[in-house]
């Protein structure tokens, strides 16, 4: 039988250290790693490094609910250090398997410097990077892999690696690994690593899919939950714009000028190279990012923009699944959301560790009802407010709160779109034109 735990969230946020509670000393770490963590400034362990630590160092499976930027990468690799020995070239002891190629990376930068001290190789595996690089690290030995799946099941299949001595696996942002179709990819992984070995799980859903995953391949796992892991828009501003299409990109460009970090979401890897050389023509500095571009273009994209050079990006769906950087002060959906939990996916690249975010939706004539429809099934109560280019609200969104929109008129009737032309028509395409949408998954909003 499993055993779940949850803490109390701090006032500070989600993701607050536990000033006053437990010292990673306390949390059963070595002295070597408690020693490197002091040197980097890691004071207090965060709920769910509390929570997931000692159970993870004594080798039980644990199955962690945590949002991304609560602290779990530390929370599964500092007991995976501890209990990581020398590997044999090519057969590594421990293997973390991620989503992205950008989140392999991000884990071993994180995870690098207190490798360092325990004296253990790290190494990121993903596609994309030169395999003949990649096999040589594994041909000259490396304790801990980092892995996207494909990658991995690639250089399985190739035998240039082996999985059968691995004693301690983690599975990191579950859910989206079932997002992307990775699962089968992941089974056949942990399929061929030995019957006995420890795995650690972290997803913001245990349910699902992902409670099938854990009853097959996890064994009495401990549960934890961390405050706050529930993907939600509870701490998010939400503003709902109507706009047209001659003003869209001067409406985003103007939102966007007045914050310092941004995220814009687009549906198509086209859709966002034009609209970032249309923000750049607006005085916006701004970069796309997406499937099409190779490793090195993604990796100075990012760069770029975690170093305030680039001041939007412009992401896909997909691209934004790897994208893992705090201070993002505004999320504006461009295009629409298909569903509810991509709007809650996308909404959650900002508001991380504890902080204010800002999400803003445009709407374009003719969208209206898929907004209702979001909404009513999102627990959010916004209207639709219409701006053109040069209102001075669009720099400050947060000074103005909203207001409800007005109840539907009675007898089946419906409230007008709020953008209708003089002769009482609608501009854009009628409501039975329109493609259906897949059902939204419901969450809830925040007025203010």
């Amino acid at each position: 039988m499993s055993i779940a735990s949850t803490v109390p969230a701090s006032s500070a946020g989600d993701s607050a250290a536990l000033p006053g509670g437990p010292t990673f000393h306390d949390l059963g770490l070595a002295p070597h790693l408690v020693k490197a963590l002091d040197a980097a400034g890691f004071e207090n362990p965060f709920p769910i490094q509390a929570m997931c630590i000692p159970d993870a160092v004594a080798g039980r499976d644990v199955s962690g609910k945590a949002r991304t930027g609560s602290g779990k990468t530390l929370a599964y690799g500092l007991p995976l250090l501890q209990r990581t020995s020398p590997a044999r070239k090519r057969r590594p002891r421990s293997l973390i398997l991620v989503p992205t190629r950008e989140l392999a990376l991000q884990v071993v930068a994180e995870l690098r410097p207190f490798a360092r001290v325990a004296e253990l190789r790290l190494a990121a595996i993903y596609g994309g990077a030169s395999l003949i690089r990649q096999v040589k690290e594994l041909h000259s030995g490396v304790d801990l892999v980092v892995a996207t799946p494909g990658r991995l099941n690639d250089l399985l299949e190739r035998k240039e690696m082996s999985v059968s001595d691995v004693e301690s696996v983690v599975i990191d942002e579950a859910d989206q690994m079932a997002d992307m179709g990775f699962m089968p990819q992941v089974r056949a992984i942990l399929n061929q690593a030995s019957n006995d070995h420890q795995t650690l799980l972290f997803s913001a859903t245990l349910d699902g899919s992902i409670g099938t995953f854990v009853r097959e391949y996890q064994h009495d796992p401990v549960t934890h939950e961390a405050p706050g892991a529930e993907v939600s828009i509870e701490t998010l501003d939400q503003r709902f714009i109507g706009v047209g299409n001659a003003s869209r990109v001067r409406v985003a460009a103007e939102i966007c000028s007045a914050v310092e970090r941004s995220i814009i979401f687009v549906r198509t890897r086209h859709g966002a190279d034009r609209l970032a050389k249309q923000l750049g023509n607006e005085g916006l500095e701004a970069a796309p990012i997406h499937g099409g571009l190779n490793q090195r273009q993604r990796e100075r994209t990012l760069g770029a923009f975690s170093r305030g050079r680039v001041r939007a990006l412009v992401a896909t769906n997909v691209a934004a699944r790897g994208i893992h950087i705090d201070d993002v002060n505004t999320v504006l959906h461009f295009d629409l959301p298909e569903d509810g939990k991509t709007y809650l996916h996308r909404s959650g690249r900002t508001a991380r560790a504890g902080a204010d975010g800002l999400v803003v939706t445009l709407v374009m004539p003719g969208e209206e009802r898929d907004v209702r429809d979001l909404q009513r099934e999102a627990g959010v109560h916004l209207s639709t407010v219409p701006m053109e280019p040069g209102d001075e609200r669009l720099t400050d969104l947060r000074a103005w709160a909203p207001p409800a929109p007005s109840p539907a008129p009675k007898g089946g009737g419906r409230k007008p779109d709020f953008a209708e032309n003089r002769s009482g028509g609608r501009a854009g395409a009628p409501a039975h034109r329109r493609k259906r949408q897949a059902p939204r998954h419901p969450g809830s909003g925040k007025q203010r």
